[in-house]
């Protein structure tokens, strides 16, 4: 079945034989947007394989017949979801005919007997006929900078029923629906916090520049870098809080608490200001700040500092104090670790 585009309104799903007699009528002309299954968006359609011969034009691919499309002009899919839980939640989400979802290695928790899961190499954003080896090198090559798999797994419905794929939180936390067509079509977040996305969203990295991010970032210095005009869900640990700032509003906040933010703030990372508090303090030498207009994303329990307890607490570890994460704390456990 087919699709085309009339005043900026999709139209159909009407057969393809119904489509050609409405090319021959010049109610369908060759730059009219047209959208069939096998298609990652909208197209003229004299670029498409089975419409081009009635306009004697070349066209690059054969689509397949079946789903109903994206928004025109919208790459992602439209997803519908649910989130269920308090503290370690999963996020349901529905596939209709031939829709798809895109989710890190190890996030599933269940689907139905009709989705269909592939490894795909990078993200899952890249078309190969539009960006050829190279540009799928360069996709994967980004993941894995911000220490995710080469890989991402890709759960598709190729059914004519509705299916659903549930993607599971790896620890206590919240899972954060993000549109990112409402957000201005990108989001940078820590690179751990990524969950799962239409397909179609645009997983790459986002360096900051500012040589104090670079040299004392920590977690921060490497943030993943959602792009695209769908649904993207991402991950944060502990209780989430949101602040919305205003131009030359400043936050200064743990690097490790900070989720996510939108391209319009600035993000840099500062000395804590004493000698005394860096070193006895117990919160670290350096602490984000963020600078607005623009909105954060922060969370309570990071899971570098969940992991940190944990091992402190472990069987045969050294006892922790209330000076535990400072200098002083350090050399207690050092004394404990020789008696």
């Amino acid at each position: 079945m087919w699709y085309y585009a009339q005043n900026n309104q999709p139209v159909g799903p009407i057969s393809l034989d119904d489509l050609a007699s409405r090319i021959r009528s010049g109610q369908v002309a060759p730059d009219t947007l047209v959208f069939t299954n096998g298609m990652t968006q909208w197209q003229a359609a004299r670029d498409t394989a089975q419409l081009a011969v009635f306009f004697s034009a070349a066209a690059p691919a054969v689509a397949m017949p079946g789903a109903a499309p994206p928004p025109i002009g919208q790459r992602a899919f439209e997803l519908t979801y649910r989130i269920v839980g308090e503290d370690v939640q999963f996020v349901e989400v529905e596939l209709d005919p031939g829709e798809a979802a895109v989710a890190e290695a190890g996030g599933l928790m269940y689907m139905t007997s009709g989705v269909q899961m592939d490894t795909v190499f990078g993200d899952g954003s890249q078309q190969p006929q539009s960006s050829g080896l190279m540009g799928a090198l360069m996709g994967a090559g980004k993941r894995l900078l911000t220490g995710e798999s080469l890989f991402t797994t890709v759960f598709s419905n190729p059914t004519a029923s509705l299916q659903k794929v549930a993607f599971a939180a790896p620890y206590p936390g919240r899972i954060l629906p993000m549109d990112l067509k409402q957000l201005g079509g990108e989001l940078i977040c820590q690179k751990d916090s990524f969950l799962a996305a239409a397909k179609g969203i645009s997983i790459g990295i986002a360096f900051q520049k500012k040589i104090g991010v670079g040299l004392f970032g920590g977690e921060g210095f490497i943030m993943q870098r959602l792009t695209g005009d769908g649904l993207a869900f991402v991950h944060a640990g502990g209780m989430i809080e949101s602040f919305d700032l205003k131009a030359g509003e400043t936050l200064r906040v743990d690097t490790g608490c900070l989720v996510a933010l939108t391209p319009s703030v600035q993000y840099d990372v500062q000395f804590v200001g004493k000698v005394k508090t860096a070193f006895f303090g117990g919160e670290g030498l350096f602490f984000a700040v963020v600078t607005g207009p623009g909105r954060v994303w922060l969370q309570s329990l990071p899971l570098s500092r969940m992991a940190d307890r944990i091992m402190k607490a472990a069987p045969g570890m050294a006892r922790g104090g209330k000076e535990e994460g400072s200098v002083l704390g350090g050399l207690g456990n050092l004394l404990d670790g020789d008696n």
